[in-house]
C-alpha cells in the first residue's frame, strides 16, 4: 500500500527531473554551438560586365570609275571593287537599282552567319555561343588544422593583394591554390563542380556559391573584396599578424588539432571543366586547372577559409554539418 502511494509520488518528480534535464541539456547544447565561433576570411572582386568587343570601321574603296582586281568600276557611287559577286550579278552592267542592294545584303548576311557558326555556333540572336559562354566553378579542400602556415598566407595575401585589378585577381587565385599545393600532406576532404552558363546567368551562379559559403561564417574577421579591406578589432591578434616584428603563432600551436577549410569561386570566360575529385591526384588537377586561369580570362574570384581568427576551431561535428557535400580523399 504504502510502496504504491510512493511510487505514485515519485513518478510525477522523476519525469519533471527528466524534463528540467533536457531542457539543460539542449540549452547547454545551444549555448556551445552559439559559443563556438565561425570566424572567416575573404578575398576577391571582379564583375561579369560583357567583355568589350574591339570594332574596327568598314574601309572604303576610293572612289572613281577605275578597275579593280576582280570588280568593275562605275556601279555603286564610282567603283567599289567586288571580286567574285558583282560579275555574277552584273553591277555596273545595268543590273544596279534595290533589287540587287537587297540580294547583296541577303548574300553578306548569310556569309557572316556561316561564318560565326563555323567558329562555334550561334545563339538565338545571332551571337557567337563562344563569345557569351561563362564557366562558373566552386572548389572546396578540407585540410587538417595542422596547416596553420596555410592560414597566415591566406591572412597575408588578403592584407596586401590588389583586389581591384584583374591582375591583383589572377595572383590572388594562383597564390591561393599555390598555397593549397603545397599542403598535399594535410588534404583529408574536398568537392568540386563546374558548369558553363551564359554570362547573364552567370553572376547569379557566382553570388549563390558566395553566399552559401559567407553564411556559414558568423563573422568575415578579415576581408578584402574589390580593395575594400576589413579587418575584426585589433583585441583579438589574427594569424600571421605581425607584432613587434615576429610572427604569432603561439595560439595557433596551442589550438586543438581540428580542420581548415579553403573554398575557390571563380567565373571565367571560356570553358573550364573541373575533374569530379575522388582521390588527391583529382584534387592536384582540379587545384591546377583552377588557378591556372588568365588574369584576360578571369572574370571574378572569391577565396573564403574559415577559422580565421586566433583560437577559433572547426571541429568534425562542423564539418559534418556545414560541409556535407565534401568527399573524403
Amino acid at each position: 500500500m504504502y510502496k504504491q502511494l510512493i511510487t505514485k509520488m515519485i513518478k510525477p518528480l522523476l519525469k519533471s527531473l527528466f524534463a528540467i534535464g533536457l531542457v539543460v541539456t539542449l540549452a547547454l547544447s545551444n549555448a556551445d554551438g552559439a559559443l563556438a565561433a565561425r570566424s572567416g576570411g575573404r578575398m576577391g572582386g571582379g564583375s561579369f560586365g560583357a567583355p568589350a568587343r574591339s570594332y574596327s570601321s568598314p574601309s572604303r574603296a576610293p572612289s572613281g570609275g577605275g578597275y579593280y582586281p576582280g570588280g568593275y568600276g562605275g556601279g555603286f557611287g564610282g567603283g567599289f571593287g567586288f571580286p567574285f559577286l558583282l560579275p555574277f550579278f552584273g553591277f555596273g552592267g545595268g543590273f544596279g537599282g534595290l533589287f540587287s542592294i537587297l540580294i547583296f545584303i541577303s548574300i553578306a548576311n548569310f556569309l557572316v552567319q556561316s561564318f560565326r557558326s563555323a567558329r562555334g555556333g550561334t545563339d538565338e540572336l545571332g551571337n557567337s555561343v563562344s563569345s557569351t559562354t561563362v564557366s562558373v566553378a566552386r572548389l572546396q579542400v578540407g585540410l587538417l588544422a595542422e596547416a596553420r602556415s596555410l592560414q597566415a598566407e591566406l591572412d597575408s595575401l588578403a592584407r596586401t593583394a590588389d583586389t581591384d585589378t584583374a591582375v591583383g585577381r589572377a595572383q590572388v587565385l594562383q597564390e591561393s591554390t599555390l598555397a593549397m599545393l603545397r599542403h598535399p600532406e594535410y588534404w583529408v576532404y574536398a568537392g568540386a563542380e563546374s558548369m558553363q552558363t551564359r554570362l547573364e546567368a552567370a553572376e547569379a551562379k557566382f553570388n549563390q556559391f558566395s553566399l552559401a559559403e559567407r553564411s556559414k561564417f558568423s563573422e568575415e574577421t578579415l576581408s578584402n573584396y574589390n580593395n575594400q579591406l576589413r579587418q575584426a578589432g585589433s583585441s583579438n591578434i589574427l594569424p600571421g599578424l605581425q607584432e613587434n616584428g615576429a610572427l604569432v603563432t603561439s595560439d595557433l600551436n596551442s589550438a586543438p588539432g581540428e580542420f581548415i577549410v579553403v573554398t575557390v569561386i571563380v567565373g571565367t570566360q571560356g570553358k573550364l571543366e573541373l575533374p569530379s575529385v575522388k582521390n588527391s591526384e583529382d584534387l592536384r588537377q582540379a587545384l591546377r586547372q583552377i588557378g591556372g586561369v588568365s588574369s584576360e580570362q578571369l572574370l571574378a574570384v572569391e577565396v573564403l577559409w574559415t577559422p580565421q581568427a586566433s583560437g577559433d576551431t572547426l571541429t568534425a561535428d562542423d564539418m559534418l554539418a556545414g560541409y556535407p557535400d565534401l568527399r573524403l580523399i
